[in-house]
């Protein structure tokens, strides 16, 4: 005997037990399974009332996985695609953005920071490899005046880090 299909409120527990989803990524995977109109907005309704669904958790959790790593744009572009784009990303996003400088170095230290073990005089990246450095730097969500503002220093922490590293 088959077991019947779970209900909308197990299948909208079983998705908020693996991770934070916002109202409307619910609704976006709900709705198919949706067997009379209103019902899902009822579920949703309820689980929202309970707490189960929280926008707030939501911004912290993407911000707390993604600032490590990306921008604020592509942040923002995140949490606007989860349905998350009030008040409560804009001060995260605010927070986050005193922090972009530091992020984007860590970030662009990680990708390009090692120099070859055999190059006594490295010479400065030349325009393709600024260029490519930037793109990557772009495609994370990082602004163009902070891309910039790495990739010109991008020298001077060469040789902060063999500084360091060398004494």
């Amino acid at each position: 005997m088959p077991l019947p299909p779970p209900s909308l409120k197990g299948r909208a527990l079983r998705l908020l037990s693996t991770r934070e989803h916002s109202r409307t990524e619910l609704e976006r995977k709900l709705r198919r399974h949706e067997v009379e109109p209103g019902q899902l907005c009822k579920v949703l309704d309820e689980l929202q009332a309970k707490g189960f669904i929280d926008a707030q958790r939501v911004v912290e959790s993407v911000v707390h996985q993604r600032a490590a790593k990306l921008g604020v744009a592509r942040i923002r572009q995140e949490l606007q695609h989860k349905g998350v784009a009030g008040d409560e990303a804009a001060a995260a996003l605010a927070a986050l953005q005193a922090t972009e400088l530091a992020r984007a170095r860590q970030v662009w230290r990680k990708k390009f920071g090692s120099r070859p073990a055999d190059a006594e005089a490295p010479e400065a990246p030349d325009a393709a490899q600024r260029a490519r450095q930037m793109r990557f730097l772009a495609a994370r969500g990082f602004s163009g005046d902070t891309i910039r503002r790495v990739v010109s220093g991008a020298d001077e922490l060469l040789d902060e880090t063999s500084d360091a590293s060398g004494a």
